[in-house]
C-alpha cells in the first residue's frame, strides 16, 4: 500500500518556513517549524487516506473517537470530542450511516438523545485504516532514533505544559 516518499525539503515544502531568516526570534523560527511539520504530516496522512481509502481526515477521526468508546457516544460529547460543531458531526454521522460504519442508536438513560456507535463493518473497516496510518505516521517520523522521539516527546510535552500556564494568566 502507500508508501510515504522522502525529499529533501525545497522552497515549496518549506511553505511559512521559507521567510524566516536567522536574525528572527527564536520562539519564531521554533512555531513556525512546529506548525510546518505538523502540516506537512497532516497533507500526508489526508493525501494517503484518500488514496489508499477513499477517506477524509475528519472521517477517520470521527471512527477513531469511536474506537475508543465501544459502547458509542452522545453525538454532543462526539462533538466535544472531534472540537467541532454539532451540525459538522450531524454531517458525517449522515454519511457514516449511509456507508454502514456507524449506526444511531436510542440512549436507554434519555429518550430524546441518540448514541452513535461503529458497526461490525466499520469496526473492520478503521482497524485496517488504523493499522496503515500506523505505518504511515512512523515512515513520516523514521528519520529519528527511538531515543529522538522520545526526546521530541519530552520536550512537546514540557512545551505544551508551558504554554498551558501561560494561557492560565
Amino acid at each position: 500500500m502507500g508508501s510515504v516518499r522522502k525529499s529533501p525539503a525545497g522552497p515549496r515544502e518549506l511553505g511559512r518556513e521559507a521567510g524566516v531568516s536567522p536574525g528572527d526570534h527564536q520562539a519564531i523560527r521554533l512555531w513556525l517549524r512546529l506548525l510546518a511539520c505538523s502540516t506537512q504530516i497532516e497533507q500526508s496522512i489526508r493525501s494517503l487516506l484518500r488514496s489508499q481509502f477513499s477517506t477524509t481526515l475528519p472521517r477517520f477521526d470521527y471512527l477513531a473517537q469511536l474506537n475508543r468508546f465501544p459502547q458509542g457516544l452522545r453525538m454532543s460529547l462526539l462533538s466535544n470530542h472531534l472540537m467541532v460543531t454539532g451540525a459538522n458531526v450531524t454531517g458525517l454521522t449522515d454519511q457514516l450511516v449511509s456507508d454502514g460504519w456507524v449506526e444511531r442508536i436510542d440512549d436507554p438513560s434519555d429518550r430524546r438523545a441518540l448514541i452513535v456507535r461503529m458497526t461490525p463493518a466499520g469496526k473492520a473497516w478503521f482497524n485496517r485504516m488504523a493499522a496503515e496510518h500506523e505505518r504511515w505516521l512512523v515512515q513520516l517520523l523514521g528519520g529519528l532514533s527511538a531515543r529522538e522521539m522520545k526526546q521530541l516527546h519530552q520536550l512537546l510535552g514540557k512545551l505544551r505544559g508551558g504554554i498551558g500556564s501561560v494561557a492560565r494568566r
